[in-house]
């Protein structure tokens, strides 16, 4: 019963009052810190970093609190520059907190080297998409006879014949030397052994 009583004095709803004011303000503190801890509402504008040497994107991001890290640098484009930046993460014009990091690619000084597979007694049928396939170029188709068609008889590279197990940058044009097909050499060849073969009889 007493306690009922103290509940309808002015004590008590003083208490009340000064509690809740506590609660109060201590949910304003709290806000307040969460938002400083978590640097609420502030807005980081990610530079365009595209085409920019490591050092450039260093003195760019330092200077608005930001961090990078490459993702990878083994790829080439030959649309940009060597060594510069080819793809960024967060994109440019977006908005981040401060000391976020930024993924960034970076281009490679030039493309990487090839081994040139064996296609030397192989169709051009299966000489063609097997140079595509390791990013070399098929260059210039190049006859010369032989009793084989379109079998291939030599691989140049610029001029100078290239043998398997060679490593060449990759796009490097691959010029193939073919048989045409023309029997008439070989009959040639044939014939003349005919002949000495009857000489002998």
């Amino acid at each position: 019963m007493n306690f009922f009583r103290f509940m309808f004095t002015k004590t008590f709803w003083i208490q009340v009052a000064l509690a809740i004011v506590l609660v109060v303000v201590l949910c304003f503190v709290y806000l307040f810190w969460l938002g400083w801890y978590t640097n609420h509402d502030q807005r980081i504008e990610v530079p365009y970093l595209e085409r920019m040497t490591l050092s450039e994107v260093d003195e760019k991001l330092e200077e608005l609190d930001l961090r990078r890290k490459i993702i990878d640098s083994s790829s080439y484009n030959p649309d940009y520059p060597p060594r510069t930046v080819i793809e960024q993460d967060p994109a440019a014009d977006t908005f981040v907190k401060e000391n976020r990091q930024i993924y960034i690619k970076i281009n490679a000084s030039g493309y990487g080297l090839v081994v040139v597979p064996n296609l030397v007694f192989k169709t051009k049928r299966q000489a063609v998409p097997t140079l595509e396939a390791l990013g070399l170029q098929v260059g210039e188709i190049i006859y010369k006879p032989d009793v084989s068609l379109d079998m291939v008889l030599e691989m140049k590279y610029k001029g100078r014949e290239v043998k398997p197990g060679e490593k060449l940058k990759k796009t490097s044009k691959i010029d193939l030397v073919l048989g045409d097909g023309n029997p008439n050499r070989q009959g040639s060849m044939d014939r003349d052994s005919g002949i000495g073969m009857d000489n002998d009889e």
